[in-house]
């Protein structure tokens, strides 16, 4: 049998690359929610953090939905 390390290497890279990007997505959509309440704390209007956090959230949804299916389409 043999390994291709190249392929294990491609792989392990773009799985890092996506996770990383979900979690700055999510961290992104905590912090527009972060900035919401520091906003209503100072009587401010935080339209554009809150729509900036849901779509962020909602990439989020989309990303996990679209591994969901690949994985499920596969089998």
């Amino acid at each position: 049998m043999k390994i291709d390390w190249s392929a294990i290497g491609s792989v392990f890279g773009v799985s890092l690359v996506f996770t990383v990007g979900l979690v700055v997505l999510f961290t992104l959509g905590i912090r527009g929610l972060t900035r919401r309440e520091q906003a209503a704390a100072q009587g401010d209007s935080a339209a554009l953090a809150v729509t900036g956090a849901y779509v962020c959230f909602a990439a989020c949804a989309a990303a996990v939905a679209y591994g969901i299916f690949l994985i499920v389409s596969k089998s």
